[in-house]
C-alpha cells in the first residue's frame, strides 16, 4: 500500500444531482493529479435532508451519472455518497467506490438513523453487510456516519483485514465548547468524532479516513471537519469546521505494518469467544420480535 488519498470537504446543493455531479467532475480534475483516490462526504450526489425527492433523485447503478463518474475513476479512484434505487424499487443511502473505469463495489448504510433531528427509516431501506474493498490501492472498510457508532461495523472491517476505514458523514455541527487559553473555541460535535475515529484507528490498528460535508439545510448546519487518524490514532490531519475544503493524506504500508507488529491486536483477537456469546442473545431477540 502506498495511496495517496484526498478528503473532499463539500457542500452539495440539496436534491440538484446535475449540478452536484459537475461539481464533483471539476474537483476531480483539479485534484486527480497527485491523487490515487478521491473520497467526497455522504450523500455527496443529492445532499442530505431529502424527505419527498428522494423518489426522483434515486440512481439505479448504470445512471448516467454514475456511469460519467466512471469513466472519470480512469484517471483516480472514487468513493461518492448517493441514493441507490434497486430494479426492485428500494432505496438506500449508499456509496459508490469506482475505479479503471467501472462500479468496483457499493455500501448500502446499515445503520440508518431515525432519531431527533433524523427520518432515515422513513425513505430508505437499511444495508445487511459489512464487505471491505479490494482495491489496487489498498483494502478499504466503508462505513457511513452512523455505521461508526455501531461497535460490530468497524470490528468486521478488521477481522477482514482492512488496511483503511473510509467514514463518509453528514454530521451536525452542535456545541461550541470552551477552549484553553490560546486555542480556539471547538465544536463539541467535532470532539466527540475525533474521539470515537481516534480510537478506532487506535484499537484496530488501521488508518481511519473522515470525510464529512458543510453547508446549510432546513437551517441545520453541518460540522465538516474532515481528518485523517494514523494506525496508532494520532489525528495527522484535518479541515477546519464549517468551511469547504481538501485534505491530502499518504497511506503506506510501512507505517501500517510498523503499527501491527507493535502491538498486534489482529493477531491475537479471539472472535470465537464472540460468537459463542452472540449464539446466546440472537435467539433472545428473534423470540421477542
Amino acid at each position: 500500500m502506498d495511496c495517496r488519498v484526498t478528503l473532499v470537504q463539500s457542500n452539495p446543493r440539496l436534491g440538484d444531482v446535475h449540478a452536484n455531479l459537475d461539481a464533483h467532475l471539476a474537483c476531480i480534475d483539479a485534484l486527480a493529479e497527485g491523487s490515487d483516490l478521491i473520497v467526497f462526504p455522504e450523500l455527496s450526489l443529492t445532499g442530505y435532508f431529502l424527505k419527498d425527492q428522494v423518489l426522483d433523485l434515486g440512481l439505479e447503478r448504470d445512471a448516467e451519472p454514475l456511469r460519467r463518474l466512471a469513466q472519470a475513476s480512469r484517471r483516480v479512484s472514487l468513493m461518492v455518497g448517493f441514493v441507490e434505487r434497486t430494479p426492485e424499487g428500494r432505496f438506500y443511502n449508499a456509496a459508490a467506490f469506482l475505479e479503471d473505469g467501472e462500479l468496483k463495489a457499493l455500501h448500502r448504510k446499515v445503520h440508518l438513523v431515525s432519531y431527533g433531528l433524523f427520518e432515515e427509516g422513513r425513505d430508505f431501506a437499511p444495508g445487511d453487510a459489512f464487505r471491505v474493498i479490494a482495491s489496487k490501492h489498498g483494502r478499504f472498510g466503508p462505513l457511513i456516519c452512523e455505521d461508526a457508532w455501531h461497535a460490530p461495523s468497524a470490528y468486521q472491517h478488521f477481522l477482514n483485514h482492512a488496511d483503511a476505514l473510509i467514514v463518509m458523514s453528514a454530521s451536525p455541527a452542535r456545541g461550541v465548547e470552551r477552549a484553553p487559553l490560546g486555542a480556539s473555541a471547538e465544536l463539541g460535535s467535532q470532539r466527540t468524532w475525533d474521539t470515537l475515529l481516534g480510537a478506532q484507528a487506535l484499537l484496530y490498528r488501521t488508518y481511519v479516513l473522515y470525510a464529512s460535508r458543510v453547508g446549510w439545510e432546513d437551517g441545520v448546519g453541518f460540522a465538516g471537519g474532515s481528518a485523517v487518524y494514523s494506525p496508532e490514532g494520532a489525528k495527522t490531519g484535518c479541515l477546519l469546521p464549517l468551511e469547504p475544503g481538501e485534505l491530502r493524506a499518504r497511506l503506506t504500508s510501512t507505517e501500517l505494518h510498523r503499527a501491527r507488529f507493535a502491538t498486534p491486536l489482529r493477531r491475537d483477537e479471539k472472535p470465537e469467544i464472540l460468537l459463542a456469546e452472540l449464539a446466546r442473545h440472537v435467539p433472545c431477540t428473534r423470540q421477542e420480535e
